[in-house]
């Protein structure tokens, strides 16, 4: 376990060390910006009209400035298609969001690069989907070539490693190298401190099933090594999931989780899994209406008789936080739930309360983190 705090904690040291703090650039000053696939750009001036290929990083925007949609020149529908109660959370706020343009539903694969040129904003920020080796690198690929400048983050693939480092990326492209450090010494600070509990934590790691977008379908879709599951790591669990596959996900049979019977049951999920009747959870519902999805999800064949289920160890957690800079606050509902003996001190509603009175233009109002008792 100490192994895994020391390398975890380079990590955060790495990402900081790279993008050390700069000094305030005037709005006319080029911007020079080393992305997270390693490419060094660039840009005239610092960005006011960005293209968001993934449209859910308006949320790292909302860290930054205190009116993001007034730098989103167009992005692609992922965010109002699949988190519809945190953009009508936005829209409130922000009746104009409406008329940015929607470049296609949300899928690299529907990117109308065609369109994307048209608009010509001051520079693409993509997923790294959509990088050199990628899925869709050819979009990239072709928006360079037309002049529009491309800088790759990542809050999706690799969120543990590269969320701090993508927050400090975005700050460097729009002129806002301070909020953006001051965001990311918040971040480290919680995350160290999780770290720093994990390691002075005796006896065997709990072994954790993290059911990804739960009750859609037969047991169970859920992380592998990468991705939540390096977060689930990190927090002082064993992952029965993470010795199956290495990379970002995994299908787990109910024979094997029953097998494996894991001490602590995480699902998450949210309201795009509203209609097909799996766990709801995030903005716009209730508690008892979340406690009752997620009742039903472990009341499947084969659950009750798990050692997390029998014990009550089950809990919901917002699928699309995690793949945001606030995925902190995740890390710290699973440090609660991994140790909750231990881990009184890590408070994740408190860590809430100060993101949004410190740093969010849209406070997050909502469940986001619950247990089923």
């Amino acid at each position: 376990m100490r192994r895994f705090v020391t390398i975890a904690l380079a990590v955060l040291a790495t990402a900081r060390l790279a993008f050390a703090p700069q000094p305030v650039m005037a709005a006319d000053e080029p911007v020079v910006v080393t992305d997270i696939a390693g490419r060094t750009g660039t840009l005239p001036r610092p960005a006011m009209r960005v293209l968001l290929a993934e449209g859910r990083q308006i949320i790292a925007l909302s860290l930054l400035v205190p009116k993001p949609i007034d730098f989103i020149a167009a992005w692609l529908g992922d965010f109002r298609r699949n988190d519809s109660e945190s953009y009508a959370q936005y829209r409130r706020k922000f009746p104009e969001i409406d008329q940015v343009p929607v470049l296609g539903i949300g899928s690299d694969g529907t990117f109308p690069v065609e369109r994307a040129i048209e608009i010509r904003p001051d520079v693409a920020v993509l997923g790294v989907s959509f990088a050199p080796g990628g899925r869709a690198n050819d979009v990239a690929r072709q928006l360079e070539a037309a002049g529009i400048p491309v800088v790759f983050t990542d809050f999706f693939v690799a969120p543990f490693e590269h969320t701090v480092a993508s927050v400090r990326i975005l700050g460097r492209v729009i002129g806002r190298d301070a909020r953006a450090n001051e965001f990311a010494e918040f971040y480290e600070q919680h995350m160290r401190r999780i770290a720093e509990h994990v390691a002075r934590a005796a006896g065997p790691r709990p072994r954790v099933l993290l059911e990804t977008h739960a009750g859609v379908a037969d047991c169970c879709h859920a992380p592998g090594a990468g991705n939540i599951g390096r977060f689930v790591t990190f927090a002082g669990g064993d992952s029965i999931s993470a010795s199956v596959a290495p990379g970002p996900t995994a299908q787990l049979s109910l024979e094997y989780v029953i097998s494996a019977n894991p001490d602590v049951y995480i699902g998450t999920g949210g309201a795009h899994l509203r209609a097909s009747g799996g766990l709801v959870i995030g903005p716009g519902f209730e508690a008892a209406t979340i406690r009752e999805r997620l009742a039903a999800v472990v009341a499947r064949p084969g659950f009750a008789g798990l050692n997390a289920v029998r014990s009550g160890r089950v809990h919901g957690l917002f699928h699309n936080i995690i793949a945001t800079p606030l995925n902190i606050v995740a890390a710290e509902a699973l440090v609660r739930w991994i140790d909750p003996q231990t881990a009184r001190d890590i408070d994740p509603d408190a860590t809430l309360a100060e993101l949004n009175a410190r740093f969010l233009a849209v406070p997050l109002q909502g469940v986001y983190w619950i247990d089923q008792k």
